[in-house]
Formats: structure tokens, C-alpha cells, sequence
């Protein structure tokens, strides 16, 4: 069985591994959504950043399927797994996935715990305020932003929401 990651924040534009195919993909009954708390890679627990997750919704989510090397499986989930399992926040879930070509796939992605104490739900400009001036263990939180709505643009994805913090958080800092 073919190993697949779905990305859809920061392994759109960082998977960590060399895949051997990437694919645009939709992931139904999720949406991309600044709703957690970040105080290890783009915060600190005094001022944590916000970072993307899948939160479980009526609407879907398009990002990248990226297909792992068979020879690289355990490699790259032991990575992924040190990166996004950092704190129980995230939850690891495979998913049904339906590719741009017509394919269908199931993909491992990680999606948000809504019991965990970093899941949040704030309005736009509260998550703009605290991307501008967080930073984390990877960078800071602006950084993370802004390469994400750069890659959600060559892939053609809409995003009115990560179009108003871009410029919001730009602003900001």
C-alpha cells in the first residue's frame, strides 16, 4: 500500500521529505483554519502564535497529496510524527482524499484535537495580532503566514480570510 501525506498549511510549501508525486487534493468536511495555539514552532506558551489546522466542518479543504517513496515510509512518518505530534493538539487520521486526475486515495494528515487546550477559535483580527508578534522554535509566526498564502496562490486557491491577515499582519509589523 502507497503511503500518502496530505499538507495543507506549512507542508505545502516544507513536507520535510522528497516526495514522488504531488498532487493538488480535496479533503471534504474540513476546513484550513488558524485555530491552534502554537507555543513550540511559531510561539511560546507567554505568547503563543497561531498556526494551521484541519477543523472538521460542512466545507472542504484543497492542499497537495504527496506520495512517499516506499523505501522512505517509516523515515517519513517518524518525522512527521516528531514535527506534528509535538503536543497532543494534533490528532493523526487517515483520510479519503480525491485528486485533481480523477484518483482517489487515503492520506495520512493531522487534523485538530478541538478537546486540547491550544485548540481556538478567534475572529480575524485577534489571530492577526497574535501572527505578528509571535515567534517560535521555527521562526516567526509571520513568516509561516506569508509562505503559506504564497503557496495557496500559485496553486490558484482563493482565500479571502488568509488574503486579509496577509495584509492585516503586513500592517501590523
Amino acid at each position: 500500500m502507497t503511503m500518502w501525506v496530505f499538507g495543507y498549511g506549512s507542508l505545502l510549501w516544507n513536507p520535510g521529505f522528497t516526495p514522488i508525486e504531488a498532487i493538488t487534493a480535496t479533503l471534504d468536511g474540513y476546513h484550513r483554519s488558524f485555530c491552534m495555539l502554537s507555543i513550540h514552532h511559531r510561539g511560546t506558551e507567554e505568547k503563543p502564535g497561531l498556526v494551521l489546522a484541519l477543523d472538521q466542518s460542512d466545507a472542504d479543504c484543497v492542499g497537495v497529496a504527496f506520495r512517499v517513496a516506499p523505501a522512505e515510509e517509516e523515515e517519513v512518518l517518524a518525522g512527521l510524527r516528531e514535527r506534528e505530534l509535538i503536543s497532543s493538539a494534533y490528532l493523526e487520521k487517515n483520510v479519503s482524499l480525491s485528486l485533481e486526475d480523477g484518483r482517489a486515495v487515503t492520506a495520512l494528515t493531522y487534523v485538530i484535537n478541538r478537546d486540547h487546550e491550544q485548540y481556538c477559535q478567534f475572529d480575524l483580527e485577534k489571530q492577526a495580532q497574535l501572527i505578528a508578534r509571535s515567534v517560535g522554535g521555527r521562526g516567526p509566526n509571520p513568516e509561516y503566514l506569508y509562505n503559506t498564502a504564497s503557496h495557496l496562490k500559485k496553486m490558484g486557491i482563493d482565500d479571502p480570510d488568509m488574503d486579509w491577515l496577509v495584509t492585516r499582519v503586513r500592517a501590523l509589523t
